[in-house]
């Protein structure tokens, strides 16, 4: 799955962008400097950099500058600097898109998207038993055919792909199929949820190998 590092200070911006990002498909590590981004990247090269202008520790300018130069990878600046000068200087430094705050999230989704291809980075699948999932493309095969998931349903199943091995609350798994527009689902609407995507996904629905249940905790898909 596609890596993205988020740049930024402001811990309500990480946490609802880590939150939407996740359930677009993406794995988002997040930290709120320059010398911080540049370990992580080190540490684990990301496939794009989300980079805020305003740090408190350094200046995404300088970041831009850094990343670029030692790891050549594409970055979009996330800035409250709506101003031509701020625009100029981060294409300057080599900047691959600029997105004023505040944003919507689906069009900072659709720049991400739009930079990944004109970059060359391309979507990576991802495989649950017989189940493959394109994250890129949006979609999961089996046996070379469409599951034809719905939004929710695909939500569901990305929740799992991106928490691989670890078990995951009913409360959580609520969380993130919350719906971007806002429709509300229930304890019961997430049963009904899990029982069609293991009836699609699943060789035997009554005896689930991918969606497994943990009693009392939640579920599980293995790592």
């Amino acid at each position: 799955m596609l890596k993205i590092l988020l740049v930024e200070d402001d811990k309500t911006i990480v946490t609802n962008l880590t939150e939407y990002l996740n359930g677009a498909g993406y794995i988002v590590r997040s930290v709120s400097g320059q010398a911080a981004a540049m370990s992580a990247l080190a540490a684990e090269k990301a496939d794009l950099v989300l980079l805020d202008v305003s740090l408190a520790e350094g200046n995404g300018f300088s970041a831009c500058r850094a990343i670029k130069a030692e790891f050549d990878i594409p970055v979009i600046f996330l800035t409250a600097s709506g101003d031509e000068y701020s625009t100029v200087t981060g294409f300057d430094l080599g900047a691959d898109d600029y997105i004023p705050k505040p944003f919507r999230p689906r069009e900072l989704l659709s720049r991400i998207k739009n930079v990944l291809r004109l970059t060359g980075s391309t979507g990576k699948t991802v495989k649950l038993g017989d189940v493959v999932v394109d994250t890129e493309k949006g979609t999961a095969m089996k046996n070379n055919k469409d599951l034809f998931l719905s939004a929710l349903e695909y939500r569901l199943l990305l929740a799992f792909i991106n928490n691989r091995g670890i078990v995951l609350t009913r409360e959580r798994l609520l969380d993130s199929m919350w719906d971007v527009a806002g429709t509300y689902v229930n304890d019961n609407t997430l049963t009904v949820y899990i029982k069609r995507l293991r009836e699609k996904i699943e060789d035997d629905p009554a005896e689930p190998k991918i969606i497994q249940t943990v009693r009392g905790i939640g579920y599980k898909v293995d790592a």
